[in-house]
């Protein structure tokens, strides 16, 4: 009896076994054979910032090397939650992907009531560039250095007025580690991307902000914006005339933004290291080297690894930061 049993179970086990075998390399075909389709690359800001001209530099690349098309989906609002509501949602097979800055991270600390964690609801692919801000002011500013803002904000306590990207984006963070280590005050005026704040500050309805080079640089050169300092601790390659605001006066001052891409969680190791691979092997031609260098990003390489314990470490460092700044979280 107990022989019979034993054999009557012998064809439901080569039913699975052999079931098994079927999905297994078909899995595995289709993570090889990945992309067969276009890639929406989610941008969580509007038009014409850092974050922006780096999914368009980056996914003209892909394209060029997946021979399949990446589609720029801006979707702006809330500091790139919005965007990450769509990404988070997304199947994890690899064709919905997120370009993020280093305000990602800083969400968890602006907002009390995020619809994810920004570290534990997503997957790490690859870390971009570190791409510095800009202590910059509307020409109608007499500030011509750190020094002279810092005195005019003095002056004036509360009445200037900076605009950001977003509460918590990297632009506000390095407006209020500024405050926190010189005692001034001035006033925020939030945007929905750093274009509509800098078009804001282009036209004079603010007086200064904090916007990555990239989206700026080329105002800076046309002497529309007036550059005072970086918020790097080393001068950037695009302007290095511009002294870091720690060299300007400013001792401990440092705001080193990255960004990164990121997809929903679960993606398949395969998929993530393909991806990861192209996006580093891009990032070490030359010439796009020279093109990032040339519009103040430079360009970082690494592991889905070694991304995620960098977004992992910095959260914790801007808790501290929004802590000391007296920020109430959202």
């Amino acid at each position: 009896m107990r022989m019979h049993m034993k054999l009557a179970f012998l064809p439901l086990i080569c039913v699975v076994s052999a079931l098994t075998l079927a999905v297994g390399p078909g899995l595995a075909s289709a993570q090889q054979d990945y992309p067969v389709k276009p890639i929406r690359m989610i941008v969580g800001v509007a038009p014409g910032g850092a974050t922006d001209i780096l999914a368009r530099l980056i996914g003209a690349k892909l394209t060029e090397n997946l021979r399949q098309q990446v589609i720029v989906d801006s979707r702006p609002g809330a500091n790139h939650t919005i965007g990450g509501q769509l990404t988070q949602k997304a199947p994890p097979d690899g064709y919905t992907v997120q370009i993020i800055p280093e305000g990602w991270v800083i969400n968890t600390s602006m907002y009390t009531k995020l619809p994810f964690d920004p570290v534990r609801d997503f997957t790490a692919i690859a870390i971009l560039a570190l791409v510095p801000n800009l202590l910059v002011v509307h020409p109608s500013i007499p500030a011509r250095s750190v020094k002279q803002f810092i005195a005019l904000a003095r002056a004036r306590p509360g009445q200037l007025n900076y605009g950001t990207s977003s509460v918590g984006a990297p632009s506000h963070m390095s407006a209020e580690l500024l405050k926190v280590l010189t005692r001034v005050e001035y006033t925020h005026v939030p945007y929905k991307g750093q274009s509509l704040a800098l078009v804001a500050l282009l036209g004079g309805q603010i007086d200064f902000a904090f916007p990555s080079i990239p989206s700026s640089v080329g105002y800076i050169r046309a002497g529309r914006l007036r550059a005072l300092g970086v918020t790097t601790t080393q001068r950037a390659s695009a302007l290095p005339d511009v002294p870091t605001i720690q060299e300007a006066g400013v001792p401990g001052y440092e705001v080193a933004g990255w960004y990164g891409v990121i997809g929903p969680a679960g993606m398949p190791q395969a998929v993530v290291a393909r991806l990861n691979r192209e996006i580093n092997a891009i990032l070490k031609v030359p010439e796009t080297r020279d093109q990032l260098s040339r519009q103040g990003a430079d360009p970082r390489t690494g592991t889905p690894e070694e991304f995620a314990a960098a977004m992992a470490n910095d959260t914790k460092k801007w808790q501290k930061v929004v802590a000391a700044a007296g920020i109430k979280p959202q």
